[in-house]
């Protein structure tokens, strides 16, 4: 009876560590069969949206103090730097807003524009901010970005000693080609 029981428990924790295993490393390896589309939104009929999503991380003091500079991961993929457009500013319910210019290449050499963003953050510490809101406009681009639009949801955190980390999700309609 006593070998049963250890063939089972070697075979249950066997079973564990393959799915341990073989789970994350389907959902690792598998695609979507073709880019997910997102619903167009109001008055861009002549557009085509697809949905985006990824991480952001950058250092400050790349550039200068006020700036960061890193890459962008996902499906807009390069490089990216966000400037603070003056200081902080205190915000409702002992939040603190940063006004953000973002500048970001994609890996194929378009250049993506957008609107100043404001960040709504709370301060964990005198150096460490947590994101609450902190919606990012896409107007436009270079190259298949010429034309552009799009909305961006970002949560992440600001370390102004360490960097930041962020990750976007939203979707870029893309004006229709003749």
């Amino acid at each position: 009876m006593k070998s049963t029981v250890t063939f089972a428990g070697a075979l249950t924790r066997a079973a564990l560590i393959a799915l341990a295993v073989f789970v994350p490393a389907m959902a690792l390896f598998s695609r979507p069969s073709s880019t997910p589309k997102a619903t167009p939104r109001p008055g861009n009929s002549d557009r085509h949206c697809v949905l985006v999503g990824g991480t952001v991380m950058t250092n400050f003091g790349a550039i200068d103090q006020n700036t960061t500079m890193g890459t962008a991961t996902g499906d807009l993929r390069g490089a990216v730097s966000g400037t603070l457009l003056g200081a902080p500013q205190p915000g409702a319910g002992n939040t603190l807003v940063f006004h953000v210019q973002h500048h970001w290449v994609t890996e194929s050499g378009d250049t993506l524009t957008f609107d100043p963003a404001v960040a709504t953050t709370a301060p964990l510490s005198q150096t460490l901010f947590a994101i609450i809101t902190y919606p990012v406009h896409l107007t436009g681009g270079t190259g298949k970005f010429a034309g552009a639009t799009g909305d961006f949801t970002t949560i992440g955190e600001v370390d102004l000693v360490k960097g930041t980390v962020f990750r976007y999700s939203g979707q870029v309609c893309f004006a229709d080609q003749d």
